[in-house]
């Protein structure tokens, strides 16, 4: 069963660089079978797809947020990470990471961490 947990700071101030990261169990960053993901709520709003990361380094953006995002990896330490720069109180949200188990290209299963508030505020 893979687990996921985000980590970092719950408050960053406006124009900063929101960074977190998602540590991984029970499952590795490098397998073909896994993508890896970050996904946003705002409050009141519904689910954003921020990015994803897959075995072999390769990302891809939100076109909303590409200029803005950045998704890099540790294979040493089975995490990946966000970077989102330029911030605005509109990023405060909830922030997930989300791994998705594939066959070839049928999803088999999803797993999310449980989530961790960022607010944006000076």
């Amino acid at each position: 069963q893979v687990q996921l947990q985000e980590s970092g700071p719950g408050l960053v101030k406006p124009s900063q660089t929101l960074s977190l990261m998602c540590t991984v169990s029970g499952g590795s960053i490098t397998d073909f079978y896994y993508t890896w993901s970050w996904i946003r709520q705002p409050p009141g709003k519904g689910l954003e797809w921020m990015g994803v990361i897959a075995y072999d380094g390769s990302t891809y953006y939100n076109p909303s947020l590409k200029s803005r995002t950045s998704i890099s990896r540790d294979t040493s330490k089975n995490q990946f990470s966000l970077q989102l720069s330029s911030v605005t109180p509109e990023d405060t949200a909830v922030y997930y990471c989300k791994a998705e188990l594939f066959s070839g290209l049928v999803l088999q299963n999803e797993y999310w961490g449980q989530g961790t508030q960022v607010t944006v505020s000076s």
